[in-house]
């Protein structure tokens, strides 16, 4: 153990000599290498930032018009469900008319229909009146009678007639 504490200026000569040697050799011959290692390994290590910085602003670019064209579509999705909403709207506006056209015309037709058979049957009522007041003007004519008996005539005659 003594001779580690002990120094001996020689062995420290020749370590410092073979030291400064060693750098030396290291600067001239391993300066370079590890320089441009340290530089090319520098250099790599950027581009990959700058590469994963391009990647990143592309990928941004690429949500940012994939979150328009979502938007876009959202927008034309909802255009598209309105039009169809009015136009079922229409639809059913127009059908709706349409039956209410049908239902006057029915009845207007159902109405005139009514008018015709009704005027026909007056035109038969009519016409069985006259056809009895003419039998009874005959049957009167063929008879002399006195008044009372007259009026028990038309009053049977009348009786006679329906009630309608």
């Amino acid at each position: 153990m003594d001779s580690l504490l002990n120094v001996n200026p020689g062995l420290m000569i020749w370590t410092i000599v073979n030291f400064l040697l060693f750098l030396f050799l290291l600067v001239k011959f391993g300066a370079k290498p590890i320089s441009s290692s340290l530089k090319s390994r520098e250099d790599y290590i950027r581009q990959n930032i700058e590469n994963a910085e391009k990647i990143n602003q592309e990928a941004q670019k690429l949500l940012q018009e994939t979150q328009n064209k979502l938007k876009t579509a959202q927008e034309e999705m909802l255009s598209i469900i309105q039009k169809g909403k009015q136009q079922a709207d229409e639809i059913i506006r127009k059908a709706s008319e349409e039956a209410e056209k049908i239902r006057k015309e029915k009845l207007d037709q159902a109405t005139k229909e009514i008018n015709r058979n009704k005027e026909a049957a007056l035109f038969e009522l009519r016409k069985e009146i006259a056809t009895l007041v003419i039998q009874a003007t005959e049957k009167l004519l063929k008879e002399k009678l006195d008044e009372q008996k007259h009026i028990q005539i038309i009053n049977s005659y009348i009786d006679k007639i329906p009630k309608n």
